[in-house]
């Protein structure tokens, strides 16, 4: 062979050497994370669902990457999200802590793969056929979000027996949650003898009109419905139920810790973990079909002692342990 030759030919060979090299690195899969919220809301969260992914030998950044797409409480964001995570072919996509969310992935693919977790049926919603055997391409996790709506009352009226004016806060643009939610105090509070005054919010400006219509009501404690937009707007809500010396139960025990008299629902963090896990075990090759979706079964009641001790004279016999459910 002449030497111009011999050049050319290793010339030629170095070249392909990268894209040689290239073609054999492993595909990572993609996560796609659609979130109803904000991302300072979900340090926890996200440890709990990385945490589940671990659990099944993945670890962001290393086998698996993840691509974020957050609605900041705004729900009618979701849809366009939802779709763009389509568009960019993730291996599957989870939507925890949003039943709008749940149903924007839904509507936007019926082959990608969703892991959802949400507090109400994921049967009455249509998210599956049946929770055994959920029999499309999403599987998940569901909470007591809306069957602890009557427990909520319940605890505010032991906190408040002589208080028979209670408020109910609900997001409009939520309907599904909401209105079962509503369902289920219009059920129980005759059982305490007490009248529901329901407000809607959807908006900031709305949050600040409903506390203040509920102080013109002299409403003698609140019960806020579960929704992303209220958890995105924990530190507004927390704030206004402070101002107007108004007891609340919220959702989540980060309510309590940012200063909120009480929470009574389901463990967020457990939740996120069990959604990381199933999420993992799609990634090896399970299907969603045949993975059954999990029913939370214990609740937890969290009290912020420094914003109860105003009321810790009628509620101090009652609250002492945490009742689950």
């Amino acid at each position: 062979m002449k030497r111009r030759e011999f050049i050319t030919l290793l010339g030629g060979a170095a070249a392909a050497w990268p894209l040689a090299a290239r073609a054999q690195q492993p595909v990572v899969p993609v996560i796609g994370f659609l979130g109803a919220e904000s991302p300072d809301l979900w340090a926890n969260r996200l440890r709990a669902l990385r945490q589940g992914l671990n659990e099944t030998g993945y670890v962001e950044g290393r086998n698996v990457a993840i691509e974020y797409r957050w609605a900041a409480g705004q729900n009618d964001r979701l849809p366009a999200l939802a779709a763009d995570l389509v568009r960019a072919r993730v291996n599957v996509i989870v939507t925890p802590g949003s039943t709008p969310a749940a149903l924007a992935a839904k509507a936007a693919t019926a082959t990608v793969p969703i892991v959802f977790y949400v507090g109400g049926d994921p049967i009455e919603l249509g998210l599956v056929a049946s929770l055994n055997r959920p029999g499309g391409n999403l599987t998940g996790v569901t909470t007591l979000a809306s069957e602890v709506g009557p427990k909520r009352l319940e605890l505010l009226h032991e906190l408040l027996p002589t208080a028979t004016n209670i408020g109910a806060l609900v997001n409009p643009t939520s309907p599904d949650l909401g209105g079962r939610f509503l369902r289920d105090l219009q059920a129980a509070a005759p059982t305490f003898g007490l009248q529901l005054q329901i407000l809607q919010a959807s908006t900031e400006r709305e949050l600040d009109k409903a506390f203040a219509t509920l102080a013109q009501l002299r409403a003698g404690g609140l019960v806020i419905a579960n929704d992303s937009f209220f958890s995105a707007r924990m530190e507004q809500l927390v704030a206004l139920a402070n101002h107007h010396a108004l007891p609340t139960v919220f959702q989540f025990r980060e309510f309590a810790a940012a200063g909120g008299l009480m929470s009574y629902g389901a463990d967020f963090a457990e939740a996120c973990r069990q959604v990381g896990i199933y999420t993992g075990r799609i990634l090896k090759g399970e299907k969603p079909a045949d993975l059954p979706a999990q029913q939370a079964t214990k609740a937890e009641l969290i009290i912020n002692l420094k914003t109860a001790r105003p009321l810790a004279s009628p509620c101090r016999h009652r609250c002492s342990r945490a009742p689950t459910r």
